[in-house]
């Protein structure tokens, strides 16, 4: 066995067996940056990585939620600040990468998560519903990590990994999503770009393209869930028409081969496995997290 291949299988070796005896967590000693962790896949990927171990800093636009998942991550016996604001503010990115650095000192983790949709019919959306997209889903991350970057293009042997929160909607398109779709398909070609440039730092980037996942932005549109960006209300979820509600689940899921809805701790599993030692060797991927749907 080669000198190389002698120590990949000894790194592999060392991964394996960590998880079982290092009480810690995968992601002991790390510093996690997850955006939009107020809620949903977002807040459960904030509490996960809590319980693995990483000091986590948690971003939301809401500060009330933001910093309850905070407070719950260190009742629980974690670390965790909360740094609320709005992604899309030209000054918010600075903010979070410098309360983060005075906070824990550095940085390994970046999920960009923070996002919402905003759906209508192409020839009904205006400018600015599908630049709204643009700023959230495409310059928010690009402007995060070039705040981060002195922080993360560092040859010092840290563990450092960037997961960027895509859509089959990005991979596929989707009725009523022009804008959000462009967006998110942008996210992965970032995603590239970024394990291009920044590999020789040992920096890993990858994207997760989520299809059906409980969260509000799935749940039906008449249930009212709403948020206020830059002043105006958007109404969230997936529109019922006149059925009011939606289908039954044999239905909705009827070419979903496991025939349900993911669940926010599913999709944060799936974050925490490209975050952890076990995909040391997977960067640039997008990995659909679906259920099966699109095979």
């Amino acid at each position: 066995m080669s000198a190389v291949a002698a120590n990949r299988v000894a790194v592999l070796v060392n991964h394996l067996s960590a998880s079982a005896t290092h009480p810690a967590g995968l992601l002991a000693g790390q510093v996690a940056i997850v955006t939009g962790a107020g809620q949903g896949i977002g807040g459960a990927t904030a509490l996960l990585f809590g319980k693995e171990g990483a000091s986590v800093v948690v971003s939301d636009l809401d500060d009330v939620k933001g910093k309850a998942i905070a407070q719950q991550i260190i009742q629980e016996g974690g670390k965790a600040i909360a740094v609320s604001g709005d992604v899309t503010d030209l000054a918010f990115p600075d903010r979070l990468i410098n309360e983060t650095i005075k906070a824990f000192g550095k940085i390994n983790i970046i999920v960009n998560n923070a996002g919402y949709t905003f759906d209508g019919m192409l020839h009904k959306t205006t400018d600015k519903q599908f630049q709204m997209m643009l700023d959230v889903h495409n310059l928010a991350p690009f402007r995060i990590l070039r705040a981060a970057a002195p922080h993360m293009r560092l040859k010092d042997n840290e563990p450092r990994s960037i997961v960027n929160i895509s859509s089959t909607s990005g991979l596929h398109g989707n009725l009523g999503q022009a804008n959000y779709a462009t967006a998110k398909a942008g996210v992965v070609g970032f995603t590239k770009t970024i394990a291009k440039e920044w590999g020789a730092f040992g920096v890993r980037c990858n994207t997760v393209a989520f299809g059906y996942v409980d969260t509000r932005l799935t749940r039906a549109k008449e249930n009212g869930e709403t948020m206020i960006v830059d002043g105006q209300k958007i109404a969230l979820g997936i529109p019922m028409g006149a059925k009011k509600e939606a289908p039954p689940p044999a239905v909705v899921f009827a070419d979903t081969p496991l025939k349900r809805a993911g669940q926010v701790e599913e999709a944060a599993g799936s974050v925490l496995l490209l975050c952890s030692p076990f995909a040391s060797y997977i960067t640039g991927h997008t990995l659909e997290v679906t259920g099966g749907k699109g095979i």
